[in-house]
């Protein structure tokens, strides 16, 4: 079965820099996954991706070394399993905030008799080989989305179950959920403690612990806490960012 290279970048004691796809097109897939990022999620959860979008995303990211993963909308296993059956390497669950909660999800990632998943692998088979059904469940990653005060009180329920192989963080509802507003890269002291609060839970239980970021000044202070796993904003917004620093340099010339 093909590598799953996150999971070595995490034995080695490495940092896996992620990407994220929100435009839903092959070819934005495949223009991100030349540019070196570890790996690439793609979003169906708040991005504007539906399923057969998503696959050609995936097939697009596999024309290079890049893992692809998938944020799945909801702790539903019908599109748990359909996006693992479409080859994504590992899959992000929004919204984990219990133990059982966190149970199901991994249930549905795994085949019996540690999950329930249902076996029809029908892409993954092309892309990871055709002794994909022995090994999955050693291969594929189970990342449970933290980004709720309820999920922080339940945090070590949440990182003691077996099978979970990391957790990340959601900073902008994490934010919300305790009272702010709605922004990456979060300050305030009562967001941080909790921040940190599921970190040091995570680490404990030998779990690794992601987070999304808006810069890469806030990503590298992540890291030197101990997260693992740190995404920078997405492929719509570093379009947008890019194209506005152009907009705005050739404006200045011009006045």
């Amino acid at each position: 079965m093909r590598e799953n290279r996150i999971r070595s970048i995490w034995q080695d004691g490495g940092t896996a820099i992620n990407g994220w796809l929100g435009i839903p097109s092959a070819f934005a897939a495949e223009t991100m996954a030349h540019q070196g990022w570890d790996s690439l999620t793609v979003d169906l959860q708040h991005g504007v991706i539906g399923y057969q979008v998503a696959v050609t995303m995936l097939q697009a990211i596999s024309t290079t070394p890049v893992v692809p993963l998938a944020r799945v909308p909801w702790l539903d296993p019908a599109i748990i399993m359909k996006m693992l059956d479409a080859g994504a390497y590992g899959l992000i669950c929004p919204m984990v905030n219990s133990r059982a909660e966190a149970e199901a999800f991994i249930g549905a990632c795994r085949y019996p008799p540690e999950g329930f998943r249902s076996f029809g692998p029908i892409r993954a088979l092309l892309y990871a080989g055709d002794d994909y059904g022995r090994h999955a469940n050693q291969t594929v990653l189970t990342i449970a989305q933290i980004e709720t005060a309820q999920a922080v009180d339940n945090i070590d329920e949440i990182v003691s179950v077996p099978g979970l192989d990391a957790v990340y963080i959601g900073p902008v509802d994490l934010g919300l959920s305790l009272g702010f507003e709605p922004k990456f890269d979060r300050t305030e002291p009562e967001v941080v403690a909790a921040i940190d609060k599921v970190l040091s839970a995570a680490g404990q239980h030998g779990v690794v612990a992601g987070i999304h970021n808006a810069t890469v000044a806030y990503a590298r202070q992540m890291i030197d806490k101990g997260f693992r796993f740190v995404t920078v904003q997405s492929d719509a917004r570093l379009m947008a960012a890019a194209a506005r620093d152009i907009v705005d340099g050739l404006r200045a010339d011009r006045s």
